[in-house]
């Protein structure tokens, strides 16, 4: 069940450049990382930790500099779009000073 921000921020999304991909109406995600990046994005705009407007510009701009590369073919298979959100996210989380790369960096290490 969505919150009434939840609901905002992904509808204030429909139809824009950094829309996520749907199926049937409904959200996509392939891989479980994907729904847990998507939803700490919501979750800490959500309780204030940034504006949701500062996290959908870092998601443009990561989105156009992908395009810029590659071109805005996105059936290339290079194309993720979980991957630009979370760079977008990492950005964010930096600009805020919620994170370092450092910290970052560490958790990456850590994987299996």
């Amino acid at each position: 069940m969505q919150t009434k921000f939840e609901h905002y921020a992904t509808t204030s999304m429909l139809g824009a450049p950094d829309s996520p991909p749907r199926c049937n109406a409904k959200l996509l995600f392939h891989h479980e990382w994907e729904a847990r990046a998507f939803g700490m994005a919501l979750a800490l705009s959500r309780d204030g930790f940034f504006e949701w407007e500062d996290f959908r510009q870092a998601l443009i701009a990561s989105i156009a500099e992908w395009e810029k590369e590659h071109g805005v073919d996105r059936v290339n298979p290079e194309w993720d779009y979980y991957e630009r959100w979370l760079l977008a996210l990492e950005r964010v989380l930096k600009a805020e000073a919620l994170i370092t790369t450092e910290e970052i960096q560490a958790a990456l290490a850590k994987e299996p």
